[in-house]
Parts: structure tokens; C-alpha cells; sequence
């Protein structure tokens, strides 16, 4: 143990005179933190470690020292330079953690906030689309009657069409009969007319051939005589 204690002696009072700014800055700054209060410093120490709850960080605590005290005391480690600057580089990474975890806790508890908002925000917008969804197929719960109601429709103006195309029909047949009529009554009444111009030339013949005849003159001449006297014999 005594071996151990003058190794460490001779270690710190070998070291060399230039001394690196950081390990001066270390010195420094354990000074400044020797002035502090010991119970901060001793709870800034114990929140830096890792652990849930004050008993896990002074077990973790007591074992690391324990254990670099073994350590020492067997001279399995040597503190030297590089121990230092190993010391100032964890202590500074440990500030540095206990600065800027809290400003990242922050930031990651606002990024979460801000997606939980736009999650939220995304599912009223969903369930408000589903809802007015809803409602417009809910008014639509006569659609069956109005579908029936509307074939019914359908089918009388169907009928309707059909009889009227029916009637229609009809009148184009009675329209065409008429027509068909209409040309042969005007056929008989040409026929008619030609029988009754040609049977009025052949009494015209005829008679202008009795005309000729000097034997029907004569008889004509008679009766014209006679019907003169009688009309004179009538009027004495």
C-alpha cells in the first residue's frame, strides 16, 4: 500500500514542466469548484450519474470508486496525463449532457407535441369526413321508395309511348286509306266524266245525222206546224 502511495507521488512529481492548457484550465476550474457549495456539487455530481433514484447513483457511485481505488492501490492503473485529460474530457461531456439534454428533451417533447397535434388534428379531419359521410347516406334512405316510384314512372310512360305510337299508326293507315279513296273516287269520276263527254258526242252525232235526213226534216217541220197552230187555235 505504502509501494503504491510513492508511485503515485513519483508519477505526480514527474510530470513535466509544460504542463497542456487543458489539464491548467482542469486545475482552474476544480479550484473555482472547490469554493462552490459541497452539497451542490455533491448533487450535481449524483444527477450526472446514470440511475432512476438516489440509492442506484450512489451504488454506481461507491462501486466506480471503490473500484479505481483497487485499481490504484494494486497498481493495475497509474494516473498520469492522459488520466487527467481522460478526467476533463468525461467531466466536460458530462456538462455538456447535462446542458443540452434538457434543451433536447424540450425540443423532442415539442416535436412530439407538434405530431401528436397534426395526428389529432388529421383524425378529427377524418372522423368529421366520415361523419358528413354518413349523413349524406343517410338522406339518401329513400333512395328504394324513390327508385320504385320512379320505375313505376318509367313504365306508365312507356305504355303511354306505346299507345300513342299505336294510335298513330292507326291514323297514318286511316290517313293512307283516305288517300287511296280519294284516288279512286276522282278515277270514277274521270271514267264517269269521259262515258258521259262520249256519250254527248255520239247524241250530237246522231241527231246532226237526223238533221241531214230530209225525211226527219219534214217530220220536224210537221210537228213544229202544228204545235204553231195549236198555240194559235189557243189563243182565238
Amino acid at each position: 500500500m505504502s509501494f503504491s502511495r510513492i508511485a503515485l507521488r513519483s508519477a505526480f512529481n514527474a510530470r513535466p514542466a509544460g504542463v497542456p492548457a487543458s489539464v491548467r484550465c482542469f486545475s482552474t476550474s476544480r479550484l473555482a469548484l472547490q469554493q462552490e457549495d459541497p452539497k451542490a456539487k455533491a448533487a450535481s455530481i449524483i444527477d450526472v450519474l446514470p440511475g432512476n433514484n438516489a440509492i442506484s447513483k450512489t451504488g454506481i457511485l461507491a462501486t466506480v470508486t471503490a473500484g479505481l481505488t483497487y485499481a490504484v492501490s494494486n497498481q493495475l492503473y497509474i494516473v498520469n496525463e492522459e488520466t487527467i485529460l481522460a478526467g476533463t474530457f468525461f467531466a466536460f461531456s458530462a456538462i455538456i449532457a447535462k446542458v443540452i439534454a434538457p434543451l433536447y428533451k424540450d425540443f423532442a417533447d415539442a416535436r412530439v407535441k407538434s405530431v401528436t397535434d397534426i395526428l389529432n388534428a388529421s383524425r378529427a379531419n377524418h372522423v368529421e369526413a366520415v361523419q358528413s359521410r354518413i349523413d349524406s347516406v343517410s338522406q339518401l334512405k329513400d333512395v328504394v321508395s324513390t327508385t320504385n316510384a320512379l320505375f313505376d314512372v318509367s313504365k306508365e310512360t312507356v305504355e303511354l309511348e306505346a299507345k300513342a305510337f299505336e294510335l298513330k299508326q292507326k291514323v297514318d293507315l286511316a290517313a293512307e286509306a283516305k288517300a287511296t279513296l280519294d284516288s279512286w273516287v276522282r278515277y270514277e269520276a274521270n271514267v264517269r266524266q269521259q262515258e258521259q263527254e262520249q256519250l254527248a258526242k255520239t247524241v250530237i252525232a246522231k241527231v246532226e245525222k237526223e238533221i241531214t235526213n230530209p225525211k226527219f226534216q219534214d217530220k220536224i217541220l210537221q210537228q213544229a206546224v202544228a204545235e204553231v197552230e195549236k198555240v194559235f187555235a189557243a189563243a182565238k
